[in-house]
């Protein structure tokens, strides 16, 4: 029997989220905006409270409805070809980066709503054909798709591919995909974004500049000059490990309790994108170790009630679903965390539900969303386990 209920858990822990969100952003951005736009230092803020206000209406309409609902080929098509077309659209539209739909007030970055939608079409055809799932004709079938889809958006935006990548993956593991094709996709998937990576300079310049900061090892023979000169003629940036400096400054600085809000000195134009790629590091420097960890125990309250869904969802739809929305949230999540730590080659984008960007903002919202949907419509855990 479905419990008929709200997940408030899970509910409550995103508004946390992204209101908390919003106070970094704002006090992350302010200084940017005070000195670029004529609108002040509410510029960011304003425009991020109302794709909050978007993504709330969105999220509460996603999870009163039915999940069951986009068990069909014409809700995974429809999603799915609505969004190649905005992503062709941007390619051509955006001749600087490519990502994005200039519509005035907002820009629209398709790649981020090509999250809900390959994730409905994989669960839908990962559910479709249960039992089948191991198949070629499924296995071409989602192939196409996935390469077509992930392909189109790694030309420009190699962070989100990758996350998309690892989405589709977690997915096609709950449908009962093999574990012997999920080492083929797995390096099948590797090789496409090394060749994706080297074939943009800059690219891999990030990778070179996180292994060897110092260019101290690629000096060192005549092809890793070579390599790396290469790596240099597509960079626009001389010091490539400043953003990773930056970061891991504001995150000392801050220690335990942190510096205070508003009172981040990186954010005064020490730190790039101090709102977008590297808020966390600006949260850490102004609250501290506890902030950090409060909006990490965050992410692990969404883990919880989401995977907990894969024995709780009462078909195989809802279950993929929940484990391709959670997975989808969290990748992203660990990967700019581990971006601002330094931990990992930089990459740009947003941190789930609290960095800067609409177009994130609300489609994580549909998301989490949707994941409340299947969730009201699970059983409960003692059922489950009966």
């Amino acid at each position: 029997m479905a419990r008929g209920r709200m997940d408030w858990i899970l509910f409550f822990t995103v508004l946390a989220l992204v209101a908390f969100g919003l106070v970094m952003v704002f006090s992350a951005s302010s200084v940017v905006a005070q000195i670029r736009y004529k609108e002040g230092s509410f510029y960011f803020l304003s425009r991020q409270f109302l794709a909050a206000i978007l993504g709330f209406g969105a999220m509460v309409l996603f999870s009163q409805s039915d999940y069951r609902k986009f068990f069909s080929p014409a809700a995974a098509f429809m999603g799915l070809g609505f969004t190649l077309v905005l992503l062709v659209a941007a390619y051509f539209l955006d001749a600087r980066s490519h990502r994005w739909i200039h519509l005035g007030y907002f820009n629209l970055q398709p790649s981020e709503l090509a999250k809900p939608a390959l994730i409905l079409f994989i669960a839908w055809m990962a559910s479709m054909r249960a039992g089948y799932v191991n198949s070629r004709h499924t296995l071409i079938q989602v192939s196409i798709i996935v390469f077509f889809v992930a392909g189109i958006i790694l030309m420009t935006d190699f962070g989100t591919a990758v996350v998309l990548a690892g989405t589709v993956m977690s997915i096609l593991y709950v449908g009962g995909l093999s574990r012997r094709y999920l080492l083929i996709a797995a390096l099948t998937g590797l090789c496409v974004l090394s060749v994706a990576m080297v074939s943009k300079p800059y690219r891999l310049l990030r990778v070179i500049t996180y292994v060897d900061p110092q260019f101290e090892y690629m000096q060192r023979t005549e092809v890793g000059r070579k390599v790396l000169a290469y790596a240099q003629s597509g960079s626009k940036v001389q010091d490539t490990a400043y953003h990773g400096l930056q970061s891991r400054i504001a995150v000392a600085t801050g220690g335990v309790t942190g510096l205070g809000l508003m009172n981040s000195k990186q954010k005064r134009l020490f730190l790039p994108e101090p709102h977008t790629d590297y808020l966390y590091a600006i949260l850490a420097e102004e609250t501290g170790i506890i902030g950090a960890m409060l909006v990490l125990a965050g992410y692990i309250v969404i883990l919880w009630r989401g995977y907990r869904l894969y024995w709780t969802a009462l078909d195989e739809f809802g279950r993929c679903l929940a484990v391709g929305i959670t997975t989808c949230i969290l990748l992203q999540a660990f990967m700019n965390i581990s971006v601002v730590l330094d931990m990992g080659p930089s990459k740009g984008f947003p941190l789930p539900l609290m960095s800067y960007g609409g177009s994130s903002l609300v489609t994580s919202m549909i998301l989490i969303g949707i994941l409340l949907s299947v969730s009201d419509r699970s059983v409960a855990p003692e059922e489950a386990q009966g």
